[in-house]
């Protein structure tokens, strides 16, 4: 039996702010089975008409239950207000603990007449996190996992199979895009789409990316911000501390699952020369899973200096860089990025690490990590909740 305690152990933690808990997540990433991992909850699928007949009176359905109960509002978008079903819960039965799924954020739909501010946690669930491959779904081999992607369905998958791919993106646009924001240029957003996953991992070019799917610039920003708000992309803004070379507006932006953008690039395997970015997208979700986005920044000089991802925290600023081989590590970007903010811890992420350890470059110290000791030390230094826990104790 799959087993994800990473993701559980979020979801109670948060359950400990507020008493509802939004998880967002693009489509088939695995929402449902997450919460049907909760063996105590009232599971109630929002697309079944008997469910939103039964929920058409909230204050009543809350009242046939414990007062303690464990209640899974899935797709709850589908409920005529749902905004309205989850405000009742919080306000009226505040021993309730809500986990309520939905593929976008609950600001993308007109149908949410509040966001519920100061009554909910919001989480993404990202793509099978590294950190969890082999341990929940007994994949530990690199190159599967950047091909396969990280939907449950198509890691377990014996072969890439392209028709689920493809069936995917026919089912994000209309059940997700064209119903949401009422977006009609399917042709135009779908390229738009796979033009972005192709490009994963770049800075973003309004103009061009306009140029090239023959739209707008001011429907190519309409559409990416769909698209973020629907979970497939991130972009992740420039760190700029006041230096006057340094990139302050583009941002750069990642496609939500290596699946995809092996898909979209027409790969059977991977090469050795998209290894690298492709493992950064791992690292990626290992971070956005940590901190939640939370000061997550990239840096880059108009030079060309980059450092991979910033993160902020207080006076600190740590740096993360992605390797595939740790030998191959070139440290002159972060010297020079420490030049300029010498406080925060440094790190150099690669697959294969089994013991963290320290390593010198000049005058700088890099700790050689794995994901799990990355995402171990982030959230120690970072989250009381996890204060003390050891790497092994992420047993995710």
């Amino acid at each position: 039996m799959i087993e994800r305690p990473y993701w559980i152990r979020r979801i109670h933690a948060a359950w400990e702010k507020r008493s509802i808990v939004w998880l967002a997540g693009v489509r088939r990433v695995g929402k449902t089975t997450l919460a049907r991992m909760l063996p105590e909850a009232v599971y109630m699928n929002c697309d079944l008409p008997s469910v939103v007949s039964r929920l058409d009176d909230p204050e009543f359905f809350y009242q046939s239950l414990s007062p303690k109960a464990v209640v899974v509002l899935d797709e709850v978008h589908r409920l005529p207000d749902p905004s309205r079903t989850l405000k009742i819960a919080s306000d009226a039965f505040p021993g309730l603990r809500i986990l309520a799924t939905w593929s976008s954020t609950l600001s993308a739909t007109r149908k949410f007449r509040d966001t519920l501010s100061g009554r909910k946690v919001s989480l993404t669930l990202t793509p099978v996190l590294w950190t969890e491959s082999e341990a929940a779904f007994g994949v530990r081999d690199l190159d599967r996992r950047l091909l396969h992607g990280g939907l449950p369905e198509a890691l377990l998958s014996p072969v890439k199979d392209a028709n689920l791919f493809a069936e995917w993106m026919d089912s994000f646009y209309a059940r997700d895009i064209q119903e949401l924001f009422g977006i009609r240029e399917r042709t135009g957003f779908l390229n738009l789409l796979r033009l972005i996953l192709r490009q994963s991992g770049g800075l973003v070019d309004y103009t061009a990316l306009a140029q090239e799917c023959d739209l707008s610039r001011h429907t190519v920003k309409a559409h990416l911000e769909a698209m973020n708000v629907a979970c497939a992309l991130y972009a992740l803004a420039p760190f700029h501390g006041g230096g006057r070379r340094e990139v302050l507006r583009r941002p750069k932006v990642y496609g939500f699952d290596t699946g995809f953008v092996t898909f979209v690039r027409g790969a059977d395997s991977i090469r050795d020369e998209e290894r690298g970015l492709l493992w950064e997208h791992l690292v990626l979700d290992v971070l956005r899973a940590a901190v939640d986005g939370d000061g997550l920044h990239y840096w880059r000089n108009k030079s060309g200096r980059e450092v991979d991802f910033v993160l902020c925290r207080g006076p600190n600023v740590h740096t993360i860089e992605c390797k595939v081989n740790a030998d191959r590590f070139n440290p002159e970007s972060l010297i020079l990025f420490r030049g300029s903010y010498p406080k925060g811890r440094n790190y150099l992420v690669c697959p294969g690490v089994r013991e963290a350890y320290d390593r010198r470059y000049g005058n700088a110290t890099v700790r050689v990590a794995g994901c799990r000791h990355l995402m171990a030390e982030i959230i120690e230094s970072t989250s009381a909740l996890y204060v003390g826990k050891s790497p092994a104790a992420l047993d995710d």
